[in-house]
């Protein structure tokens, strides 16, 4: 496969024993998606309070049944993906990723990892010198240029005897900490100055980043600069023909894209480039990776546009009359509120949740008149722009955005998310910089772990007067529906797993009905742990803490199981997931 299963692992610096839990973390059915038990909660034997909705007399209960026949979706394998934010170059976390550290990841399939420009509040641009030496080759623009994914492929685990865990002092990642909080001060008065240093990506640096790639059997996707311009604002590709040279003088398998968020470029170099002339961009670089030998077929993607008002809409009408058929799959962006002004209540609007839905159908509205069938993907999305906020991007009330990101996205069809970022210097990303895990990357895990490409409709008797599938419950409580993931053998085939956000205040209670009815489910319920609820960087599952057992290993994570036919009682302000167990479902008997 060349899409990216190596999710956080991939572009992860690592200190000395970081890699056997947190890489394994990101594979796709196994090391991904961590399972948790925990003891039941007092008040789930306590009767609800009865919720009228409207037009619903005497209701005490939500009815709940999933279509097993046929999906209404499927979704690529590697659906889950992650970014590493470009700014490691910058403040020297690349010089922690190494293929020694790569030998834990290569033991499952891993998801996609994004390590490179993209991130809207990173402006570094990255510079290769014009000679093609290989001291000094790179390729430019870091947020609105270069990118670089890494995605699992389908190397031989063979192939990576010869990685070994680095080690690494203490001292030396204590130092490397204050070099990034340095540096974090730095991109922030950058970010909003609006003003972006130049940086040169290295030979030395790339062979290390592509190394550790392939050692981890993953496929790195890489994004060209599409800053640097000639007179009659034509791409220039001096600089990415070295680029390219080089890395097929050294057999380098990777995918390929040009620039980010090229709508936005008047305010990096004077000068706007609209969407015909990026459409004819991409058309010179195919002809460019035609030319060489060893990316002839190379994959690539764009135009990773920003959020779709009218203007975007317009530069991508443009892009896909001249270059749509040059790419595999359309690219945006997604970041939905802006870190600098955040609340935790935000979180927790609906009306904030559904902004996504629309700028959906608006891209797949532009992608289907000009490129019907064309794969989309959403190749940045963050609960906050400008870096995020401490305490709250990075708390638990965050994962109500990016468990519902997941959800719209899957059963609105689009192929591939990649979510910004595994390690950063904001509040984005999931996990700390001590590689602690953050509440996202435990539910990304889950994630990983329990739901596979399929998805399944939903329907709900009494609070939805027109079920849509995959859509809301009264807005506030939102079921999801997907087979559970072949990849996870603690499940047969057939199996159903829902995920549930429930934004409400209080309880919320759920019978399982038609096929779903009497069957053994297995619980996975997340939950803030401490004292700081909404605002806690850590979670439990099933009652238990969740962290991991020392720098290289993941806790052992089991869920509770539920007695045939007992109601799901959903906690107030939770995440949660239910593995219904031998359902048998025909949509789910074959990948």
């Amino acid at each position: 496969s060349e899409l990216i299963r190596g999710f956080l692992l991939s572009g992860m610096p690592c200190p000395s024993s970081c890699p056997s839990g947190l890489l394994a973390l990101m594979a796709p059915g196994l090391a991904l998606m961590a399972t948790f038990s925990l003891p039941s909660q007092a008040g789930d034997r306590r009767a609800l309070p009865v919720e009228k909705p409207p037009g619903v007399k005497g209701r005490t209960l939500i009815l709940l049944d999933v279509n097993t026949k046929s999906p209404v979706r499927i979704i690529s394998e590697n659906f889950l993906s992650l970014q590493l934010d470009p700014s490691i170059i910058h403040d020297g976390w690349l010089d922690f990723l190494s293929p020694e550290r790569a030998a834990p990841v290569a033991e499952g399939t891993l998801p996609r990892l994004q390590a490179g420009a993209g991130h809207r509040s990173s402006g570094n641009s990255v510079h290769a010198p014009s000679r093609a030496s290989p001291a000094a080759l790179g390729s430019p623009a870091f947020p609105h240029g270069s990118r670089c994914y890494i995605v699992r492929s389908d190397i031989a685990l063979d192939k990576q005897k010869g990685c070994k865990i680095a080690q690494h002092p203490d001292i030396m990642l204590e130092l490397q900490r204050e070099k990034a909080a340095q540096m974090h001060l730095v991109l922030l008065k950058e970010q909003f100055s609006n003003t972006y240093s130049n940086l040169t990506l290295t030979a030395r640096s790339l062979d290390k980043l592509y190394n550790f790639a392939d050692c981890s059997g993953l496929h790195l996707i890489f994004a060209l600069n599409a800053l640097r311009r000639n007179p009659n604002n034509s791409w220039n590709s001096s600089n990415a023909l070295s680029l390219l040279k080089y890395s097929a003088s050294k057999k380098y398998n990777i995918s390929w894209e040009l620039g980010n968020e090229p709508n936005n470029y008047r305010t990096l170099i004077g000068r706007s480039v609209n969407g015909s002339q990026l459409g004819k961009d991409y058309t010179q670089l195919r002809s460019l990776l035609q030319l060489i030998r060893t990316y002839s077929r190379a994959h690539l993607y764009g135009p990773n546009i920003g959020r779709p008002r009218k203007n975007v809409i317009a530069f991508l009408e443009g892009f896909l009359k001249v270059a749509g058929g040059t790419v595999d799959a359309v690219t945006w962006q997604h970041y939905y509120i802006d870190g600098r002004v955040a609340k935790v209540t935000d979180f927790l609007k609906t009306r904030l949740l559904d902004t996504l839905s629309d700028q959906i159908r608006k891209i797949q509205k532009v992608v289907n008149t000009y490129t019907p069938g064309k794969k989309i993907w959403l190749e940045g999305v963050g609960t906050t722009s400008a870096g995020g906020m401490n305490n709250l991007s990075d708390s638990y009330a965050a994962g109500f955005l990016w468990l519902n990101t997941l959800g719209l996205l899957a059963s609105q069809g689009i192929d591939v998310v990649v979510r910004h970022s595994f390690l950063d210097h904001g509040h984005n990303h999931l996990v700390d910089q001590n590689f602690n895990p953050l509440p996202d990357y435990w539910l990304s895990l889950l994630y990983k772990r329990l739901i596979g490409p399929k998805v399944l409709a939903i329907h709900v008797a009494g609070l939805q007067r027109k079920p849509r599938p995959g859509r809301v419950i009264r807005d506030k409580l939102r079921i999801y529906a997907h087979c559970t993931s072949y990849h996870n053998h603690n499940y047969v085939r057939g199996s159903i797993t829902l995920y549930i956000i429930n934004l409400h205040r209080s309880r919320k209670k759920i019978k399982l009905a038609g096929t779903l009815r009497d069957k053994i489910v297995h619980q996975y319920l997340l939950q803030p742990y401490g004292k700081d609820g909404l605002h806690s960087k850590s979670v439990q599952l099933n009652g238990q803490p969740l962290a991991m057992v020392d720098d290289g290993t993941l806790p052992e994570l089991k869920p509770r199981p539920l007695r045939a036919g007992r109601t799901l009682v959903i906690p107030p302000l939770t995440m949660s997931f239910y593995v219904v167990k031998n359902v048998n479902a025909l949509a789910c008997r074959y990948r």
